[in-house]
């Protein structure tokens, strides 16, 4: 790691400390965390952002920590590029296109596209024209519309029900 990325990890780290108290969380995501650890079910969270800040929004968030995390420190280059995704994927020991990406950055659903894995976007932080033109499959308002219907746990598969899309 370089003397810049640890400068870079030691800023967004403080991050949450100082400004979590004004932390909105994303309507919906505390369920579908929940419903995925409850079953065992595999998850991850990949992410441009650094591991002390996500790290650090999942505690003062109080969410689910996923077993498996992909930051910026682990991959050589960033979002839209594919290799976050095929990474997270690796270490889930998923090796089909059978991936659903969750987004809400036009830079992630080109990532998860080039990846091969189909996107449900959330048009949280970017408009719908914006996520459509980057190639969602699903742009929906937010975690709401995100649900886990079932988990097989001889295959593996977890099954979601994707409600009220935007756009399909």
């Amino acid at each position: 790691m370089t003397l810049a990325l640890l400068d870079v990890c030691a800023a967004e780290g403080a991050i949450p400390k100082k400004w979590g108290h004004d932390a909105v969380e994303i309507p919906g995501s505390r369920s579908i965390l929940e419903s995925l650890e409850q079953a065992s079910a595999p998850w991850a969270i990949v992410t441009s952002g650094t591991q002390p800040l996500v790290s650090g929004w999942l505690e003062v968030m109080g969410l689910a920590t996923p077993k498996h995390l992909v930051s910026a420190e682990q991959v050589a280059k960033g979002k839209p590029d594919p290799a976050c995704y095929k990474l997270g994927a690796q270490r889930l020991n998923i090796t089909s296109n059978d991936v659903l990406v969750l987004e809400d950055a036009p830079a992630g659903v080109r990532a998860g596209i080039a990846a091969g894995y189909k996107v449900v976007a959330l048009a949280t932080t970017h408009t719908v024209q914006q996520l459509q033109e980057a190639g969602a499959t699903w742009i929906v308002r937010d975690m709401r519309s995100v649900t886990m219907k079932s988990f097989d746990k001889k295959t593996g598969k977890v099954e979601i029900t994707i409600t009220d899309a935007l756009v399909q």
